[in-house]
């Protein structure tokens, strides 16, 4: 957690299934405000108990987990199936034009990384905390070069605000 008590939630990354459904409930009430009945409501699941059974045993339907992370607003149980299988996922670049502050998180996203690096084979950092730094900056990077990439024939960008 960040001083002012907040996540930053692009760094945070799952250890577990279970800890994915976990973040994703505390990110619909942290973002959305929305309870865990909010959520199961958002899904179309009768029983809002059912959805708190999932986050007990971190059992939850495949065909569910969508309609969970939209309910969320936020994949991180897609993102701990695809780093459980060796694998990272790159958010789709529409070829945007930068902003200010892109170049500036994937500088500190760098540093980070390095720092975590270094700390680690001084012996001195977390195994998992060094993971998930070198994953979000090489997510960055990756994210940078198809955005690089498509820029010469960029897409609607519905999602600006």
């Amino acid at each position: 957690m960040s001083p002012t008590g907040r996540r930053n939630w692009k760094r945070v990354r799952a250890t577990s299934l279970r800890h994915a459904l976990e973040l994703c409930k505390d990110h619909a009430r942290e973002k959305l405000n929305r309870s865990v009945e909010g959520i199961a409501s958002e899904m179309g699941v009768a029983d809002h108990w059912t959805v708190y059974k999932w986050l007990q045993t971190g059992r939850i339907p495949a065909i569910l987990i969508r309609p969970f992370e939209t309910a969320c607003g936020i994949d991180f149980v897609t993102r701990w199936l695809a780093a459980s299988s060796g694998r990272m996922l790159v958010d789709i670049p529409s070829g945007r034009t930068l902003k200010d502050t892109d170049l500036v998180e994937l500088h500190t996203g760098f540093s980070q990384a390095l720092k975590f690096i270094t700390d680690f084979y001084a012996g001195n950092a977390d195994p998992e905390a060094t993971v998930a730094a070198l994953t979000t900056h090489l997510e960055n990077v990756a994210w940078h070069r198809a955005n690089v990439t498509q820029h010469s024939s960029p897409e609607l960008d519905f999602d600006s605000e």
